[in-house]
This record gives C-alpha cells, structure tokens and sequence, in this order.
C-alpha cells in the first residue's frame, strides 16, 4: 500500500424504527471495520432511523446531544482512532428548522470524536409521479444552504447526500474546492436505483475526478420501504472499486488519493469549465 492510499470502511444497513437497537449495530460495523484498519468509516443516508411515516419520524427524532447513533459513532471514533462521516441523521434543530421540520444532517467525527463538519441535504426531493404517487419530502424537512468540505490530513472529503448525486453541479463545486473523496450516502428505492444508481455516481467520480464513496441503504426496511443498496467506491475514473450488493454488511476498499491528480491531469475539464448563464443561451425562451 503507498503512502497516499487510505482505507475505507463502508457500512450498509438495513435501518428500522429502533433508534437505540440501529446505534448498536452501527457502532458493531463500525469497531469491526476499524478493528481491521480504517482510516474513515462512510454509513448511509438516514442511518440513525429510517421512517417514511412524516409524523412519526419528527415524534421520533432527536437533537444533536440526545441522538444515539451519533454518540455511539463519535464514541467508536474516539476509542479506535478512526474518522467517521455519519451519512445522515434526522437531527431536530430549532434554530435551523424553527417551524417544526427536521434536518438531515451528515456530521463529519474526527478521530478525536469531536464533529468536525456538518451539512445539511441541499436538494430535498419533491415530486408527483404519473402513477399518482406525491413524495415530499420538504414536509419533513428543511433543505440545507450550505456546500461542505472537510480537510482531513491526508486529503479532503467533500459532503453530498441522496438526490444530490443528480445536481452535477454541486459535486463540481467541490471538485474546484479541492475535494479529494465525494461521500455521496443514500436511500434510494429500488426502481430509481436500478436505473440510475451505478451510472449517475460512475458520472460524478468521472466529471470530478474524484473517489466516490457511497453508502447505501438496502432492503425492505420495517417502515415498508425497499431500497436498492449496491453500496459503492468509485475511482476517479469512474472504475468500481467495490459494490456491497442487497446484503447487510461491512466492507474496507483501498483508495489511493494519488489516482485524483492523475486523473485531472488527463481529463482537465475541472480547468476549463466556463461558467453559462440559461439566460443567455441561444434560442432561451423569453
């Protein structure tokens, strides 16, 4: 292993309505991965309590000093020395959600176990499908305002989650920042993940030139959900480097952070992307 290889650890859960029983088995995957020498861990999107009954969820959730699967993360981080970027949780935050809703919420534990970072789902995704299906998840929560980059020491972790993956353009924000590695944590149900799932994060490493990491979801969850998981790490360009399949579990990849620089340096587009205002375009309707 080089000097500028790192290794990975990925967790991939099955989350239910137990927030206290979720904590312990995230905490499990997490001193096993680091047990046998992470450097950081990557869980999912919504890792702490999975919920897609709106009342029920924000009755449920908890503020930062109360949620259980972060205290039992940054215990883990602390004790093992390990990095941990929690994919999200359903943190209740008055400040940043006065009216009521919720923010998922990505934190970034050092390997003191202090929060280093945090971030905010920036894209909440709302629709009415032709089926009659209405998703709405700004009802539960509040998006966030704010990209976040992380410096870890060894190279910097740039924070997405979910339906990000499909807004090119926060992830080349990042990218211009600086980031080395991509978190990019989900819960995506089975259907938009077989069509999309591979190729849309394949995509992202590739226009970035970027390690990807994405942790996934996967299964029928106890809330009925199903998602699609296929946790995946992505090299800068755009091989998989692991995918976890539909099973619960815990998996280390190698990601050698040299691969970013050479893979910008062949593909440049990072360098000469011009910024483009719709407005402008030929032909816009007026």
């Amino acid at each position: 292993m080089s000097a500028s290889t790192i290794r990975a650890g990925v967790i991939q859960t099955r989350t239910g309505l137990d927030m206290e029983r979720n904590a312990r088995e995230l905490a499990e995957a997490a001193e096993r991965l680091a047990a046998d020498g992470a450097d950081i861990l990557f869980t999912p999107e919504m890792c702490g309590l999975l919920d897609r009954d709106s009342a029920r969820l924000k009755a449920a959730a908890r503020h930062e000093a109360d949620d259980p699967a972060l205290a039992a993360l940054r215990q883990v981080a602390k004790a093992r020395g390990v990095a941990v970027a929690i994919g999200s949780l359903a943190i209740r935050d008055e400040v940043t959600a006065p009216d009521g809703r919720l923010a998922n919420r990505s934190f970034l534990i050092g390997r003191d176990g202090e929060i280093r970072a945090r971030y905010d789902k920036m894209h909440l995704f709302d629709v009415d499908l032709p089926n009659g299906d209405r998703y709405r998840e700004s009802s539960s929560f509040i998006g966030g305002e704010r990209v976040q980059l992380a410096d870890m020491g060894w190279g910097r972790l740039g924070l997405t989650i979910c339906y990000d993956v499909r807004f090119p353009q926060l992830h080349n924000a990042l990218a211009l920042a600086g980031a080395d590695i991509i978190a990019q944590p989900a819960a995506f149900t089975v259907p938009t993940g077989e069509a999309h799932w591979h190729v849309l994060l394949r995509a992202r490493a590739i226009e970035t030139g970027a390690f990807v990491v994405a942790a996934a979801q996967s299964g029928r969850h106890e809330d009925g959900r199903e998602t699609y998981g296929h946790s995946l790490a992505i090299d800068p360009w755009g091989r998989v480097l692991l995918d976890m399949g539909t099973e619960s579990g815990a998996a280390l990849v190698e990601l050698d952070l040299a691969q970013v620089a050479d893979a910008r340096a062949r593909i440049p587009n990072l360098r000469h992307a011009r910024p483009l205002n719709p407005a402008e375009v030929a032909g816009a309707a007026e």
